[in-house]
């Protein structure tokens, strides 16, 4: 396996983030497919371990959570009559919050949208904040038990319950009911009704799905194995929170949230992996 220097390894994770894909990136870097899926499962291990350690004792007020759509392999009708389907094909949810006033993603979860992975998600949101805060989801039910074993009592909690009507204009198995209204249900607590809202995190999700290719509809880039669709979310997540300047903020969302000081580069994300590369006894690829 070919030794990428720290400048390659840089580029390489520069156009993972950008939605290219590893053929892609092959034929552009001219380094081996196989060392870059090695690069992909390496740095999403490393990232994912440095943001759970990092993304403790936060002091947000206002965070706001959702899950989005995605599929490994074959969608869920599919995978019965699908050709040597692996462990983890069908339908995938990314879980995901986002602390409305820094931006920041404190935390998220890949698997599926049942009451088990819910409370998998809050309960580790919850062991990251450090204070009480006010917290937004839309209707689906599993939140209302998860929030209740996590937080109980501790927490300013509503749901924003949208309404939807029929599609307008052109319909097809693509069109989506037009939404007609929303209702703001408290569940626990005293939130705030003007901070009642998904917005924040709605919009991260859609950034989320036109910046990766494995959430991109109606094509062939989807995820074919479960663990590279979590590596390739952990190096999204790093590159977003750490190095990409938010256009409102100014800044990045882990140096507003206080958890870098430091306006980090794609050199900084290859130095974490390098450190727990070191960790682990590993060379670099």
């Amino acid at each position: 396996m070919n030794k990428l220097s720290r400048e390659a390894r840089a580029q390489i994770l520069g156009m993972m983030v950008e939605g290219m894909a590893l053929r892609a990136i092959a034929r552009m870097t001219g380094a081996s497919k196989n060392t870059i899926a090695k690069l992909l499962a390496d740095a999403g291990e490393a990232f994912s371990d440095y943001q759970d350690r990092t993304m403790r004792g936060l002091t947000c007020k206002r965070v706001q959570v959702d899950e989005i759509w995605s599929f490994v392999y074959a969608k869920q009708k599919n995978v019965a009559g699908a050709k040597a389907a692996p462990e983890g094909a069908g339908d995938i949810w990314t879980w995901t919050a986002i602390d409305a006033d820094t931006k920041l993603i404190p935390s998220w979860y890949v698997g599926a949208r049942d009451g088990a992975a819910a409370q998998h998600f809050i309960g580790d949101l919850a062991l990251r904040l450090a204070n009480r805060v006010q917290l937004t989801s839309d209707g689906h039910k599993p939140y209302l038990e998860a929030v209740e074993q996590s937080f109980g009592a501790d927490i300013d909690y509503a749901m924003l319950v949208k309404i939807y009507g029929e599609p307008s204009g052109a319909t097809g198995r693509y069109s989506p009911g037009e939404c007609v209204g929303a209702e703001q249900r408290r569940v626990e607590g005293r939130p705030d009704p003007k901070h009642v809202s998904t917005s924040f995190v709605e919009r991260s999700n859609l950034s989320m799905r036109m910046g990766m290719r494995r959430f991109t509809r109606l094509t062939n880039a989807f995820s074919k194995k479960a663990e590279n669709h979590s590596h390739a979310l952990a190096i999204y997540f790093m590159h977003y929170n750490f190095v990409r300047i938010h256009q409102t903020l100014r800044c990045t969302p882990a140096m507003a949230a206080g958890v870098s000081a430091k306006l980090w580069e794609l050199a900084d994300m290859v130095v974490v992996l390098e450190e727990w590369e070191k960790s682990q006894g590993q060379k670099s690829n």
